[in-house]
């Protein structure tokens, strides 16, 4: 087997539209392969644009997507899905009327044994064992996010791509949540995550970026972007 590239992903540059707005003005950001890096800014920033061009599922109209040194820019999302992209959504995205293991067995069309699915999933989300017959639709908001994640995981991705994984949850749930990221990261899975509150993921995080108005203006350590992160929040550019 190959060695693993230092660099799993790399956006160059890359712009993106919505008819003839743009959303995303040359963003520039390097992730390593391993690494957490959390994507930080106010609502509207494009951060979810970004991760869509990245899935696959948002054209880009101008520079390039890479992937352990390939361009993907214009990949087909179920190519990018069968090679390791998974991406959970913000909103969490579960099937409301079927149950908990229902949902599981989603995944299976891939060629994975259900009991083997159910069990990997159990183990890192032992409450989901709970309510397993259980329809998604009346899990409470976190449990509905552990399930989503639950089923993301078992198709072990190399890259994990979180849309808002704190929205609308307690804190505890979050840094519940933001554990198994972490964990995931010391697994060598590569975890790009956007959000607009960051409290939580700094503490997982290897590397923060700020996006303000479609452009990355700050990439650093954690405990080094604080003044820019306030700048961001309060309507400046830093």
């Amino acid at each position: 087997m190959r060695p693993v590239p230092e660099v799993l992903l790399e956006l160059a540059g890359l712009r993106a539209a919505y008819d003839r707005i743009e959303v995303l003005h040359g963003v520039d950001l390097t992730v390593e392969a391993g690494s957490v890096v959390a994507v930080l800014g106010p609502n509207g920033a494009g951060k979810s644009t970004m991760l869509d061009v990245v899935a696959g599922l948002h054209p880009a109209s101008a520079g390039e997507v890479r992937i352990a040194g390939r361009d993907v820019t214009t990949a087909d999302p179920a190519d990018l899905a069968r090679s390791g992209v998974c991406s959970i959504p913000e909103g969490r995205g579960v099937f409301p009327n079927l149950t908990v293991r229902e949902n599981l067995w989603m995944v299976t069309y891939a060629g994975v044994d259900r009991a083997d699915v159910e069990a990997r999933a159990y183990a890192r989300f032992p409450r989901l064992a709970q309510r397993r017959d259980q329809p998604a639709g009346t899990l409470s908001g976190g449990e509905q996010q552990m399930l989503a994640m639950a089923r993301a995981l078992t198709s072990d991705p190399a890259l994990l791509l979180l849309d808002e994984l704190s929205m609308g949850l307690a804190p505890l749930i979050v840094e519940e949540l933001y554990e198994v990221v972490g964990a995931l990261a010391a697994d060598g899975v590569t975890v790009l995550c956007v959000e607009q509150f960051a409290a939580t993921v700094l503490g997982v995080a290897d590397l923060a970026a700020v996006m303000v108005q479609g452009r990355i203006t700050t990439v650093g350590r954690p405990s080094a972007i604080e003044a820019d992160l306030a700048a961001a929040y309060l309507g400046g550019v830093p």
